[in-house]
Order: C-alpha cells, then sequence, then structure tokens
C-alpha cells in the first residue's frame, strides 16, 4: 500500500480540533449520564480509536464492550442496506444505560439495525454518540444524541476509518482524493 499522502485530498479535522471536541463530548457524557450504569459500546473497528480517547474524558464510572457489523451491498463501498451481526456483546444490557460509540453515521442503515438489534435486549435507555455525521447521505432516519462533527458527502479516512483498511491510524481526519485514488487502480 502507498503512503496516506499518495490519495490526500485534504484534512478535514486536524487532530487538535478533533481532541477539543472529543473532550467537550467527553465531560457532556459525564453531566448526562451522572449516577447511571453507563456502557460505551464501540462499534468495531472504525469506533475504536474514537471510543479510547473519549472514555479518558469520561469522568463517571463506565463499562466497555464492543461488537461488529458488516455491511454489504454491490461495491465495496456502497451499501444496499444489508447489515449483519459479525460479533456480539459479551455483556448483558438489561437494565444499563447503553451508549452506542461509531465513527461515522454515513447511510444510517449500520446504525438502525444495531439500535433495533440491541432494543430487544432491554436496556434502561439506548443513545448514539458519533464521531462524525454525514447527513447527506442519508438513507434512513437514526437519532444521534452526541455528534462530533457534520461533515460534507466526502470519502474520508483516519483517525479509526480506514482507506482499504489502512490508515486507521492517522490523528486526523482525511478527505481522499477520487481521481488519484481510483486511477492507482483502486475502487471507491
Amino acid at each position: 500500500m502507498q503512503s496516506y499522502q499518495t490519495f490526500l485530498s485534504e484534512i478535514l479535522i486536524d487532530s487538535d480540533t478533533l481532541q477539543r471536541r472529543i473532550a467537550e463530548l467527553g465531560a457532556q457524557i459525564s453531566r448526562d449520564y451522572e449516577g447511571a450504569d453507563l456502557l460505551l459500546v464501540c462499534i468495531l473497528r472504525g469506533g475504536l480509536v474514537f471510543m479510547v480517547d473519549l472514555m479518558r474524558h469520561i469522568t463517571v464510572p463506565h463499562q466497555i464492550d464492543f461488537l461488529a457489523v458488516s455491511s454489504y451491498g454491490t461495491g465495496a463501498r456502497q451499501s444496499a442496506g444489508g447489515v449483519r451481526l459479525t460479533m456480539d456483546l459479551a455483556t448483558d444490557i438489561r437494565d444499563k444505560d447503553v451508549l452506542l460509540v461509531e465513527d461515522i453515521v454515513d447511510s444510517g442503515n449500520t446504525i438502525a439495525y444495531v439500535l433495533e438489534f440491541l432494543k430487544t435486549r432491554r436496556p434502561r435507555s439506548l443513545k448514539v454518540c458519533a464521531l462524525l455525521d454525514k447527513p447527506e447521505r442519508r438513507e434512513t432516519p437514526v437519532p444521534i444524541d452526541y455528534c462530533g462533527f457534520t461533515i460534507p458527502n466526502k470519502f474520508v479516512f483516519g483517525y479509526g476509518l480506514d482507506l482499504d483498511e489502512y490508515y486507521r491510524n492517522l490523528p486526523f481526519v482525511a478527505v481522499v482524493d477520487l481521481d488519484k485514488y481510483q486511477s492507482s487502480g483502486n475502487k471507491a
């Protein structure tokens, strides 16, 4: 795989801006969940970097767990709305205050699926915290209770979001130059 600079169009959200907003989200979540039985549920893999930084700013006691889902459709980056669970929670969420931690809400199909799936397990509350919201791409309306940034309809990577499973480690959110990316034989 080539260097990320090969496909970089722009840095959409720099590291300092990300960290400031994540600290604000952590403070707000701490206030809102004072006295609650909080469980952070990370949707793997993209939400991992965000959740690790977010939980450092949450001052109320909380637990963490993970689940993984897979979207599938007609292309590598397209979803026809099909979602399936690939890894389930280890924690019983009944009567817990569950906060889903997601990297990006795009079509809304994945979050809608996860919310419906988890509601059957009867948590006390179930809310969504997304680092990025891309409302222009929404196919399924979903609630986002805590939102880091609303972004335009651009193909982004970095800070947990992958580009062909690479570059999740970058400390910023970047936009892919689709012409350069596709001319190197990749499909967006």
